[in-house]
């Protein structure tokens, strides 16, 4: 049987070569190479707007958020509401990229939103429960 590693200096160098290995591996894994909100890519985002919500946490935290109630908000309200709230979500999107980089703007605007979608979960889900 061949040896590979002869002694225990080599063995040394082999463990240690493999876990840098390992843990540089798995920092490529762990940071992220742009950043992306929950409804769209920052690494494509095509407007001002898009990319001062990239650029700003508190913007991009209330995309997460509009984005997930808004996920929700379409799968449990029945199929004639559905397509109004798809239309809806559709306006609210050409408003919002109507504020340009103006971070006031797009906050108010993700307020706006986030009000709108949490008063039809309370209107027409939480009223037909039992959830």
């Amino acid at each position: 049987m061949v040896q590979f590693w002869k002694s225990p200096v080599q063995r040394a160098f082999i463990a240690s070569s493999f876990m840098l290995f390992i843990g540089v591996g798995v920092l490529l894994f762990a940071v992220p190479t742009s950043a992306s909100a929950a409804s769209f890519s920052c690494g494509r985002a095509a407007t001002a707007t898009e990319r001062t919500i990239c650029a700003n946490l508190g913007l991009n935290d209330r995309d997460v958020q509009m984005a997930q109630l808004y996920g929700i908000v379409r799968r449990l309200v029945p199929m004639g509401t559905r397509g109004a709230i798809m239309d809806r979500q559709a306006v609210w999107l050409r408003e919002r990229n109507r504020c340009g980089a103006d971070r006031n703007c797009i906050g108010r605007a993700y307020d706006r939103r986030i009000g709108e979608l949490n008063r039809v979960l309370e209107e027409r889900v939480y009223t037909r429960g039992p959830f």
